[in-house]
């Protein structure tokens, strides 16, 4: 079906992440996969691109949009490739609304020049190694020092994405108790520097996909955070968490469509250039099956995610929208490109080929964001279950 959501500039800007993916980021893809992420300069490469500040507001450097259609165009091209952009779209598209919403003026003057540049990298510190979606249960505090001037926080964090090589990252911390009434109550987003005195990065994770992504522990121990880098009001990060995680969802509903299109497309390549039994793999019915089954349901994740992406960018996605299209796109990514390796064979198994990365790189999508049961619990709650 015909797509009307990109216009003239977002496939101008398409050809300019595809030349830049090709000269910059294929070729040395697999040392960044090695090493765990790319080299610290590639982000400033970025920043220079002009695509860490799409959605920058022009006073402090940046491209001044406000739609994410810019960040989807980038991510149907990191995906086309086969490759990823280490942690960019965690500094892009989940860290920027914060600061956008809720920082003052004197805080976006000082990090978001440097966002857009990526002089500044960012990551955002919500898990525990004891809380998963229960961020109610969070045990890492922070007090405010006698004379006021900052915040002593202590704790610990997991799953970071992007924490090995960020800049600044903000932490969610408990800065008063809960009450029996309100669990929800007392946790406050402190933006640590990480060069601050007892900040350290623990173990880098090794997981079994997103590879070029580096997620790591974090340890905070008597950290002095100025009470100049609270982000928003104390005791109301909870409910600043609730109000992006539309967004967020979003950016991972379009990551499962991106990477399902793109496994689509391998195995058609792969099918039609493999023989076997003295005919292309693409001749036998069974693979035209299977490959139209797919076609179908990327094409119905395209139709989802455009829909929510206008809704999106006219301020009416709601929680259940988001919920509905990262259960969808993410589920059906799974099964997409399940299929697609099944029909390369062994080489679908061996890194060498985009496709066992794709099929390693989406498993994490039905995960992290809010898992599918917690995508199935609000939508549940929004049908009156």
């Amino acid at each position: 079906m015909q797509r009307t959501v990109f216009n003239e500039d977002h496939e101008a800007y398409r050809k300019t992440i595809r030349d830049f993916i090709e000269k910059e980021v294929a070729p040395y893809h697999h040392e960044w996969e090695d090493q765990g992420h790319p080299p610290r300069e590639f982000y400033n490469k970025l920043g220079e691109l002009g695509v860490l500040g799409v959605e920058v507001p022009e006073e402090y450097g940046g491209g001044g949009e406000t739609s994410l259609k810019w960040a989807f165009v980038a991510m149907e091209e990191a995906s086309r490739a086969g490759v990823s952009f280490g942690n960019a779209s965690v500094h892009t598209n989940l860290i920027l609304p914060y600061l956008l919403a809720y920082a003052t003026d004197e805080q976006r003057q000082r990090w978001l020049p440097g966002f857009a540049s990526g002089e500044i990298m960012t990551a955002i510190a919500m898990t525990e190694p004891g809380t998963g979606s229960d961020l109610a249960g969070m045990a890492t505090t922070a007090k405010l020092s006698e004379d006021g001037t900052h915040w002593i926080l202590n704790g610990a964090k997991t799953f970071i994405s992007g924490g090995a090589l960020a800049d600044l990252i903000l932490v969610v911390a408990r800065t008063s108790p809960t009450t029996e009434q309100d669990r929800r109550r007392g946790l406050t987003i402190l933006c640590v520097d990480t060069t601050s005195e007892g900040f350290a990065v623990g173990r880098k994770l090794n997981k079994i996909g997103m590879k070029a992504s580096d997620t790591a522990e974090l340890s905070f121990t008597d950290v002095k955070v100025p009470v100049r880098n609270v982000l928003g009001e104390e005791g109301k990060a909870f409910d600043y968490l609730s109000h992006n995680l539309p967004q967020e969802r979003l950016m991972i509903a379009l990551g499962g469509y991106t990477t399902a299109a793109a496994a689509l497309q391998f195995a058609i390549d792969y099918v039609k250039e493999r023989t076997v039994f003295g005919k292309p793999v693409a001749a036998f019915q069974n693979t035209k099956f299977v490959l139209a089954e797919c076609a179908t349901e990327v094409e119905a994740m395209q139709i989802m995610v455009d829909r929510a992406l206008e809704l999106h960018d006219a301020g009416e996605l709601s929680i259940a929208d988001a919920a509905k299209a990262k259960l969808f796109c993410t589920e059906a990514a799974g099964r997409v490109i399940d299929k697609c390796l099944q029909l390369h064979g062994g080489y679908g198994y061996v890194t060498e080929y985009p496709i066992a990365r794709l099929y390693a790189d989406t498993r994490v999508s039905r995960i992290y964001g809010g898992t599918s049961e917690v995508m199935k619990t609000i939508i549940a709650k929004s049908i009156g279950l």
